[in-house]
């Protein structure tokens, strides 16, 4: 088998395009066209960068004389490359698919982590971390988790961030069921301004039921300095349709914040 039977074998085994093994390389993909096509060589220090990604050693990428490193059922690395300016690490095992552990940083351009869990610019997968990150629990600049979303822009189940929306949403500027914070919008809301369509309490709230420092506007007002037993009474009130739980959730949050 010659090299460019070999690098073409080792790049298929490992899942990648052409143009994917350029971007790792800093190449164009017609380079790596024509490496596999025998029609020209890598350098040396091409020749290295390849041998540390595919977990080889340089004579058996150059000559074939060596056999690679078995892969038994315990290993873990697939990939695992480093250069001054990239790095890539990818778990052997996977579940539903994907694999345990991916994490792919300092890549140029907008780079692709999928895995249990994830790290990269954008990561994809159940437990996430990246600039854009979705999965069940997801932290990153842009955040969309089903369960947890944590970012300066949060989106899920429970989700926290300057802008955040969710069933429970807390964060500067904030849209959910249940939302907690700066400008806060929901059914039940807490915040310096709040809007609701049930219950709200802040420095200015406007609701059904509103509990306001400053301003309160509603059907039922009450203002800080109102008599508190009435105003835990309007709200046990107003959450008594809630099934058991939920209510108990929700007045404890209220009764947390009203004096």
């Amino acid at each position: 088998m010659e090299f460019h039977q070999r690098l073409y074998q080792l790049r298929k085994q490992s899942g990648l395009s052409q143009e994917g093994l350029a971007d790792l390389l800093g190449v164009t993909r017609q380079a790596v066209q024509k490496w596999e096509s025998g029609t020209s060589r890598p350098d040396m220090d091409n020749l290295i960068a390849l041998a540390r990604y595919f977990n080889v050693t340089l004579d058996y990428l150059v000559t074939g004389q060596e056999s690679p490193p078995a892969a038994g059922p315990s290993t873990t690395i697939v990939n695992n490359y480093y250069t001054g300016i990239q790095y890539e690490y990818k778990s052997r095992r996977t579940l539903f698919g994907l694999p345990l552990v991916h994490i792919v940083l300092g890549r140029r351009g907008m780079s692709v982590a999928r895995g249990i869990f994830a790290v990269g610019n954008i990561a994809v997968g159940f437990f996430t971390v990246g600039g854009i990150s979705l999965g069940l629990f997801s932290f990153g600049g842009i955040s969309l988790g089903l369960l947890l979303s944590l970012g300066g822009l949060a989106v899920g189940g429970i989700s926290v961030g300057g802008l955040a929306v969710g069933l429970l949403a807390l964060g500067g500027c904030v849209v959910g069921w249940m939302a907690v914070g700066g400008g806060a919008f929901g059914v039940y809301a807490i915040g310096g301004g709040a809007v609701a369509s049930q219950i709200a309490v802040g420095g200015s709230a406007s609701a059904p039921l509103a509990i306001g420092k400053e301003s309160a506007t509603g059907v039922l007002t009450f203002l800080w300095d109102s008599d508190p037993v009435l105003m835990r009474q309007a709200v046990s009130q107003a959450l008594s349709h809630l099934p058991g739980l939920l209510k108990n959730f929700v007045e404890g949050v209220l009764f947390w914040i009203l004096p």
